[in-house]
């Protein structure tokens, strides 16, 4: 029996041996791209989450033109003069953005602070308005109750003026009754032959924006002008688009 032991023993041994696999190695430039490809996932996550660091309105003159989302990432926007989708019919802003006065944008962020406690959101149509594009409005609707008249300018020139609604936290838009630009007399604000919720939402947006300085107009539900703005100057700037 040992004379046949020993031999098995001796060929399953050599056999196991010659068969173990060789120790690989990758290649010098394949693990260096491993390596930045890790390296880049790692370090770009944060930043694209993070986003821009926001800028504090802090010591910022308040007649200053300031772009909104550089303070608050909290607003929706959905700015109609930038696209084909307005009264006008044609895009009149080279591109989306929400510029007003630095003071406006205080009284902003503060009434929508209130509202996100509610579970809602101020969601803008339109901001600061260049002069030039007040003078085209008026050409195709010269009448005050729903254009101002370009020759003493809108609250919109002057970067105190803001056209809006409310969304909830889905960002679905509350019912106010008629669309944005609606002239007629369903879109006033004493009209009251609308459903119950309809004008509730837009009593909520009223007191809340009433209560942070700004004051209505008759005619629109989604206009609303900051009342210590409403002497500024007139501006015809153009943003940059990038």
């Amino acid at each position: 029996m040992k004379k046949i032991i020993v031999p098995l023993v001796i060929v399953i041994f050599f056999t196991a041996c010659k068969e173990k696999p060789e120790k690989r190695t990758a290649p010098a430039e394949s693990v260096k791209e491993a390596t930045e490809t890790i390296r880049d996932t790692v370090t770009e996550k944060p930043e694209k989450e993070a986003g821009p660091a926001l800028l504090s309105l802090d010591g910022v003159e308040d007649t200053a033109f300031v772009r909104l989302r550089d303070y608050s990432r909290d607003f929706v926007y959905d700015m109609k003069y930038a696209t084909e989708d307005n009264f006008l019919k044609t895009k009149v802003y080279d591109c989306a953005e929400c510029y007003v006065r630095a003071q406006t944008a205080k009284a902003l962020i503060a009434a929508n602070r209130d509202l996100m406690e509610q579970g809602y959101r101020i969601k803008f149509f339109d901001c600061y308005r260049p002069h030039d594009v007040q003078k085209k409005m008026w050409e195709i609707v010269p009448n005050p109750q729903y254009v101002a008249n370009p020759a003493k300018g809108s609250i919109h020139n002057k970067g105190g003026a803001v056209d809006i609604t409310l969304v909830d936290t889905d960002g679905n838009a509350l019912d106010m009754g008629t669309g944005f630009d609606f002239f007629g007399k369903e879109a006033h604000h004493d009209y009251t032959g609308l459903p119950d919720e309809v004008l509730a939402n837009r009593r909520l947006l009223k007191e809340t924006m009433e209560k942070h300085g700004f004051w209505s107009i008759r005619t629109e539900w989604w206009h609303y002008n900051l009342t210590s703005a409403s002497n500024g100057k007139v501006a015809n700037f153009r943003w940059e688009c990038e």
